[in-house]
């Protein structure tokens, strides 16, 4: 890219920081659970339509489609697609700031309002300079990033990535474990598959003082969570990441009551698929065995979800080299593979992406809680990182 085109794209975003940094907030304000995204759609879309940017609503139900293209491109012409999600989490705010949750119990947890505001500041500022543009650029807002069956496959569906045809992909996300002004890559695998394993064990009740009466839903579901964890330790190929976590184990009983029923909640990550077949099966066997032979039935749903997350080498490669340019090498560092998971992966099935990291950590300000933390936010500098390294990639 040349020296020009830089100093107009640093120039166009610094001069937007204050109105992104307002978008951020006001999402922050008025957050929406997954696929229930209708007022955030109507805002991204009056902030396209108030700087002329051709989209389209109601994509997989919430999301939208924009596309920025110059005269000298055709319809047919492939694009280069960037990716936002626009969904907030079922948390209740603990942070006590002017911009802080209006919606009780719901919450920009995940930092998916950063991303949509760092979005939209890249197309306001990518239409802005259309006509340096090589090939158009779709920006994809997208919901349901945070649940089943991800708001990626919906969009898919609905045909984002055709017409025009996306050729690669580029998403960013929120790091808190990364000071802001510092971002990463990770070439090939990165992220994780995710499975939730969902499970209510039918005992039989009863007096605490007499459980040779009962069948123990408690002591069944115990020796569920236990056992299951043979999997991993036994059954896995240790150089295959790989983890199994039950985080829900209700059973409404009492001191001296043994309840009737337990119900379990976990999830299952890893990075190879064959593995992922493999083990899931033996998850549900062995489930249905332990529970028979206590002489329970179990009610079992095994809900397959987002497969493992796979940076295509060469064009994660150009975007670190892109991020070294605007921010220098001292602030482009390399990531670890992760056991979390990202919808993301859905595009990757399809086409080259790069998904890359954002820190937004300032431990002066007190920001340094995780993602899906009540007192979770953000540095907001860390915006205009990341607009101008979303206006790079599509040049």
């Amino acid at each position: 890219m040349n020296l020009e085109l830089n100093k107009l794209i640093d120039k166009h975003a610094d001069s937007l920081f204050l109105k992104v940094k307002e978008i951020r907030e006001h999402l922050h304000m008025n957050p929406e659970l997954s696929y229930n995204e209708f007022r955030t759609m109507e805002f991204v879309s009056d902030i396209l339509t108030e700087h002329n940017i051709q989209h389209e609503k109601g994509v997989g139900k919430t999301g939208i489609i924009a596309i920025v293209r110059n005269e000298s491109h055709s319809k047919e012409d492939s694009c280069i697609g960037l990716r936002a999600d626009l969904d907030a989490l079922p948390i209740h705010e603990e942070n006590d700031v002017p911009y802080k949750s209006t919606v009780e119990g719901v919450m920009h947890a995940c930092g998916h309002d950063v991303h949509t505001a760092i979005l939209l500041g890249a197309a306001i500022v990518i239409q802005s300079l259309k006509e340096h543009l090589p090939s158009p650029v779709k920006f994809i807002f997208q919901p349901g990033e945070e649940k089943n069956p991800g708001g990626a496959t919906l969009m898919i569906a609905d045909g984002v990535l055709e017409n025009p045809k996306v050729r690669e992909m580029i998403a960013l996300h929120v790091f808190p474990d990364m000071n802001t002004g510092n971002v990463g890559f990770k070439e090939g695998l990165y992220m994780a598959s995710c499975d939730e394993i969902h499970l209510t064990i039918n005992g039989r009740g009863g007096h605490g003082a007499t459980p040779h009466q009962c069948i123990d839903p408690i002591v069944i579901g115990s020796s569920i969570v236990i056992e299951l964890q043979q999997i991993v330790s036994r059954r896995c190929d240790p150089k295959i990441p790989c983890v199994l976590t039950f985080g829900h184990f209700e059973a409404l009983g009492a001191t001296n009551i043994i309840p009737s029923e337990a119900k379990l909640k976990g999830t299952f990550r890893t990075m190879n698929e064959p593995w992922r077949k493999e083990a899931l099966e033996l998850i549900d066997s062995q489930i249905r065995a332990i529970a028979q032979l206590h002489g329970a039935t179990v009610d079992l749903e095994i809900s397959k979800g987002y497969p493992y997350l796979e940076n295509d080498p060469e064009l994660t490669q150009r975007m670190r080299q892109k991020a070294i340019a605007v921010l220098g090498e001292d602030h482009v560092q390399e990531l670890q593979i992760r056991l979390t998971s990202e919808d993301f992966s859905f595009y990757g099935q399809h086409v080259p992406v790069c998904f890359f990291r954002l820190g937004v950590r300032n431990e002066a300000r007190g920001i340094i809680y995780g993602v899906h933390h009540p007192r979770f936010d953000i540095d907001e500098n860390a915006l205009l990182t990341g607009v101008k390294l979303m206006c790079h990639a599509a040049f």
